[in-house]
């Protein structure tokens, strides 16, 4: 090789090693940007509460603009459709919980790995089940998957699948499951949620739930078929994060200002306030 194809070669390494780490950090901008799409911070979500709009904390599309129902578990897609008793709403993708004749409807779009979503039932579960339990609402759940195409893994699908399990149980132990799953939410980029043997273990903390029909569907995935119909209705719902929460349709304030989550006191004030005019 010659003194000028060697340098050529030396120059055309540096540009390849250049190009390598432009490479390396153009994919760490894309996960940082995918990172703070995926957890907003306060400020933003004090800018959101602000405004007056409900807290989208989690974009439903993910990085590559790709569909949440890209995920969906090929077992699912293939296995038969076996819908929960106690569904509700077109094809069984809802679950009611509360009076049926109640004279208004609180709807809840929730993912069980949204992070903000553990954030608002932690702080104002207790009084948006004490609403319902006295009859003001009743609540729509509108469950979404879309986190294991943001996050990767298959945890908000399996999760779901195992709420259609305990929905099967009857209305109430699927409440209490959604209030165990959100109380024992592993960090948003981990998959626990994916393990069925993890969610079998939390299902011990709903008495009378763990039942061998229970264990059976959540072991064999019974209703993952369900888990990924009801996704895709989220996906259709026109809502484009969670957690998103409605009276009647009007998308309600789930944060105070300074991005801090609404007392049970606040959130009860909204929905009196919002009732009273009707």
């Amino acid at each position: 090789m010659t003194q000028n194809q060697k340098q050529n070669q030396n120059h055309a390494d540096r540009l390849t090693a250049r190009e390598r780490i432009q490479q390396a950090h153009e994919r760490q901008a894309r996960a940082d940007r995918l990172r703070r799409r995926i957890v907003i911070g306060v400020s933003a979500t004090a800018l959101l509460a602000l405004a007056g709009g409900t807290a989208l904390a989690i974009n439903a599309a993910s990085s590559d603009g790709a569909a949440a129902t890209d995920t969906v578990d090929v077992t699912a897609a293939s296995a038969p459709l076996v819908v929960p008793a106690n569904t509700s709403g077109p094809d069984g993708t809802l679950v009611v919980y509360g009076k049926a004749d109640a004279p208004h409807t609180l709807q809840v779009f929730e993912d069980f790995r949204c992070p903000v979503c553990r954030t608002f039932e932690s702080a104002d579960g207790k009084a948006v089940q004490q609403l319902a339990d006295d009859g003001t609402y009743k609540i729509e759940y509108h469950l979404a998957a879309f986190l294991d195409t943001n996050l990767g893994g298959k945890g908000s699908h399996t999760a779901l699948a195992a709420a259609g399990a305990a929905l099967n149980e009857g209305v109430d132990k699927f409440k209490q499951f959604h209030d165990v799953l959100y109380a024992n939410q592993p960090d948003e980029r981990e998959d626990a949620f994916g393990d069925v043997n993890h969610l079998l273990t939390l299902a011990d903390k709903v008495p009378g739930l763990k039942t061998d029909a229970f264990t059976k569907a959540v072991t064999e995935g019974t209703y993952a078929p369900w888990a990924a119909k009801v996704a895709t209705a989220f996906d259709s719902s026109g809502v484009t994060g969670t957690p998103t929460v409605k009276l009647d349709g009007k998308p309600l304030t789930l944060f105070a200002g300074g991005g801090r989550t609404m007392s049970p006191e606040q959130f009860t004030a909204q929905i009196q306030q919002a009732t009273a005019a009707h």
